[in-house]
């Protein structure tokens, strides 16, 4: 592994975040804000690192190795977490830890907030709050080989590292092609929500903001009470709208976009995302209904955009936390699914469900059947046996660390339920959970131990935890290792 060639990577990633912290600088300037110096000393941080990096770093033509792939893409989210947190801690508004805490939280996706009174922050901090969200939900690396040519060949280690699914499904032949074409999709949506908002009824901030943090599928509100605060049957039922969309796969999308509707008839994750959505939202609404008492409009309208939230963003339009313990349960399970691969969502992805379920049947009927060879299909196309054997593992690591994470909070003091539900949402990048980080409350008044955890938590989440296991080995560093 050649640490100059990262090196070069990380310092074109450093200099690429410094240029995109002018936005917000531009902003404060407009507003006449007081953070403008501190995102003018983050813009320097940004550039000294990038020059650091550069210098010691050199390029390569070749294809980077498996490990290269590997490290890039894992010390570049670390690296883009660590310099987003800076405008939080120079302006005064967070300390280390808790600056930390949220930038992961914003480039994961996750809109776990440790910040109480949101609407306090200066336009420009909200802004840069968004933007980690944008920056980090079709992922850095992804948007990096998009709009840096250079990264050529060697970018499908860095992408396979990144992507998220059971498998790394090609769109288009050449792979920055198919990045180019997801990146355009991904922009395409962000400005359609911006102009559906503003149609709406927000003001010009409040929709850029609200755009980005939808097409992340991420959570953060310019408003304590997220998407509560508009009080807006359009605004919600939008919203709804766009985080189903976003939950489904972008790549899915490109193949309509050229081939067709039908595609989406045929694509069996997307067709059971659909499914498992319209279920969790009539069951919703129908325990909200028996239990209030309310009328069929209001609680549908409730119920299907937390079923959406809950599964791909995190946003706010009801205190569900106050709701039965039935609906909180199916909204718990939705947590854990997420979105279909491929899309901005996290979770275990609603195609490692069906193969497992598929896989589970075929096993029942080979017991009742000895003689029977039954096939797991998606698409129509066979599984194979390593892939079902990868989603087996993959769903196994992701429930230990939920189980693991939970007995760490239990550990530091939280109660059992509220812990599992923390440990749910960070793996799952969704961010209010229930009890203490319920849908009304923040994750502020956690430990510094508990805040830790649930920063490992969130990567390994959204990195889809073997990118950063696998650095883990020892192996992993040696210079002659077979990688």
């Amino acid at each position: 592994m050649d640490f100059r060639v990262i090196s070069h990577f990380l310092g074109e990633i450093s200099f690429a975040q410094g240029g995109v912290f002018f936005l917000p600088l531009v902003m404060a300037l407009w507003f006449g804000e007081e953070c403008i110096w501190c995102f003018v000393l983050t813009i320097g941080i940004c550039a000294l690192t990038a020059w650091i990096l550069l210098y010691y770093g050199a390029k390569r033509t070749a294809k980077l190795t498996i490990r290269e792939g590997i490290a890039i893409t894992a010390f570049g989210w670390f690296l883009a977490t660590l310099l987003g947190m800076l405008p939080y801690v120079i302006g005064g508004y967070l300390g280390l830890l808790d600056g930390i805490f949220e930038s992961i939280s914003g480039f994961t996706g996750t809109g776990a907030t440790v910040i109480t009174d949101i609407e306090a922050l200066p336009q420009s901090i909200l802004l840069w709050r968004s933007m980690t969200h944008w920056l980090g939900g079709l992922g850095i690396v992804v948007i990096f080989i998009a709009l840096l040519p250079e990264a050529g060949q060697s970018s499908v280690y860095m992408y396979n590292a990144e992507s998220t699914g059971p498998t790394r499904e090609r769109v288009l032949p050449r792979l920055q092609d198919m990045i180019k074409a997801l990146f355009r999709i991904y922009m395409a949506f962000t400005g359609v929500a911006f102009i559906v908002f503003i149609l709406c009824g927000m003001d010009f901030i409040s929709a850029v903001n609200h755009a980005m943090s939808v097409c992340a599928a991420g959570g953060f509100s310019t408003f304590n009470a997220s998407a509560a605060h508009f009080n807006s049957v359009a605004v919600e039922m939008w919203m709804t709208f766009f985080m189903v969309l976003v939950g489904g796969n972008f790549g899915l999308y490109f193949q309509v976009w050229r081939k067709g509707i039908g595609v989406l008839k045929k694509n069996t994750e997307f067709k059971a995302y659909l499914l498992v959505l319209a279920i969790a939202t009539i069951l919703n609404g129908a325990d909200l209904i028996e239990y209030y008492g309310i009328s069929a409009a209001t609680a549908f309208r409730y119920a299907a955009f937390q079923v959406a939230s809950v599964s791909t963003t995190g946003f706010v339009s009801a205190d569900y936390d106050q709701w039965p313990s039935f609906s909180k349960i199916i909204l718990m399970f939705l947590m854990i699914s997420g979105g279909c691969a491929g899309s901005t969502a996290a979770g275990v992805k609603i195609s490692r469900l069906v193969i497992l379920v598929k896989a589970v049947r075929a096993v029942i009927d080979e017991k009742l059947h000895p003689r029977m060879i039954r096939e797991v299909t998606m698409n129509g196309v066979a599984v194979g046996e390593s892939t079902i054997i990868r989603v087996s593992l993959f769903f196994f690591m992701y429930i230990m660390f939920i189980v693991l994470w939970a007995v760490l909070l239990t550990w530091d003091g939280i109660a059992i339920f509220d812990a599992v539900g923390i440990s749910v949402t960070t793996m799952g990048c969704i961010g209010p959970s229930f009890g203490i980080t319920g849908a009304t409350c923040t994750y502020a008044g956690l430990s510094s131990f508990a805040k830790t955890i649930l920063c490992i938590s969130m990567l390994l989440g959204r990195l889809e935890m073997f990118t950063i296991l696998v650095m883990l080995q020892r192996r992993f560093w040696k210079r002659n290792s077979m990688w």
